[in-house]
């Protein structure tokens, strides 16, 4: 529901802000295109579809996009006339597009503390992401849990709220709130010279050095208010959040990132439980594609049959229940297989697999 409210409202964001009167075409056509491509990713999500997702809820998401969709249409149709005009009809309306009225952005549907907790959930997913694949980690592959320190109350709420989505969304088991005093993530800071040296001149130097002896607690102040006084010499210098890049040290087992006053650390280890959910991860994508290549329709039951190392049967084992509910597998059975497809899951492990239509 907070996906399917927060489409509704960077609609209206969009709606309000139109430029064309200001012929930026271009750049309000990459606006309608990101816009529409990130509400369908939302409305498609592996969340918005599956069967754990309420019937209410899925039906709010279909309902959401076809909202989001419709008003994109009309907006771009100045820009994409036929385009529009098909997409528009498409989508059910039996006039022309060009015959709509514009769409009006009604500010009392609009929900500011809303905004503010999906944008938090937006970034907590880019950094987490951003984490993955630093260490080459793809994403099918479950991991156990991120880190957050929390400068605030508030904050702590805003990210409890969205703690379940975002766990969904990088694929990890949960979220852990930290106090920044805890001394488990070790910051520093690195001094902005562009921004600070026309400020500072020749005291530069001596304040560089002063920032870079800041410790834990002077910068959670920082991050907590937004600035910070530093004593210096002759003179107390005020520094500001974006006069400094606020770096963190690697734990081992763990990476770490951190963008403006919100950091993520990613826990890397992986253990047998997680590699074997991964593994039949994969494997469910692969069955997946090859269900596509063979024209089967998406309620087609299968019979799947494969072919691997022990270590692998045992994480198909482990696993049963989950890759027959994804697949859609009546039967899953072990044998030699000729000419089957060989996929390969990891770097170092290839399996055969293949599938044909229950009867």
């Amino acid at each position: 529901k907070q996906q399917n409210a927060s489409s509704k409202e960077e609609l209206f964001e969009l709606i309000k802000k139109q430029a064309i009167e200001k012929l930026k075409l271009e750049l309000e056509a990459k606006k309608r295109e990101m816009f529409a491509d990130d509400a369908y990713s939302r409305a498609s999500s592996k969340g918005s579809v599956s069967a754990a997702f309420r019937e209410d809820d899925k039906l709010s998401a279909y309902q959401t996009l076809h909202r989001c969709l419709s008003d994109v249409a009309v907006m771009a149709s100045p820009i994409a006339p036929f385009f529009s005009d098909q997409l528009y009809r498409d989508l059910g309306a039996e006039d022309s597009v060009h015959l709509a009225l514009w769409p009006e952005a009604r500010a009392e549907e609009q929900d500011a503390a809303l905004e503010s907790r999906m944008g938090l959930a937006q970034k907590l997913c880019s950094m987490s992401l951003a984490l993955r694949k630093k260490e080459s980690i793809r994403v099918r592959q479950p991991l156990a849990r991120i880190l957050v320190p929390v400068l605030t109350d508030a904050q702590r709420t805003e990210v409890e709220s969205v703690a379940d989505l975002v766990c969904a969304e990088i694929n990890v088991k949960r979220i852990e709130l930290l106090d920044p005093k805890s001394g488990v993530i070790s910051k520093r800071l690195k001094a902005d010279f562009k921004k600070l040296g026309p400020r500072y001149g020749k005291q530069m130097k001596a304040l560089a050095a002063a920032i870079a002896g800041l410790d834990n607690d002077a910068i959670s102040a920082l991050e907590q208010s937004g600035s910070l006084e530093v004593e210096l010499a002759d003179i107390t210098a005020t520094i500001h959040l974006d006069d400094v890049e606020i770096l963190t040290n690697d734990i081992p087992g763990w990476t770490v990132l951190t963008e403006g006053a919100l950091t993520v650390a990613l826990d890397i280890e992986i253990d047998e439980a997680l590699r074997s959910e991964g593994l039949s991860r994969e494997l469910v994508n692969r069955v997946q594609n090859l269900r596509k290549e063979r024209g089967f329709e998406v309620t087609d039951r299968i019979l799947l049959s494969l072919d691997g190392p022990d270590d692998f049967k045992a994480s198909v084992a482990q696993n049963i229940d989950y890759i027959r509910a994804e697949t859609l597998a009546d039967d899953v059975q072990w044998c030699t297989i000729e000419g089957a497809q060989v996929e390969e899951l990891e770097p170092t492990l290839s399996v055969s697999i293949a599938v044909e239509q229950s009867k």
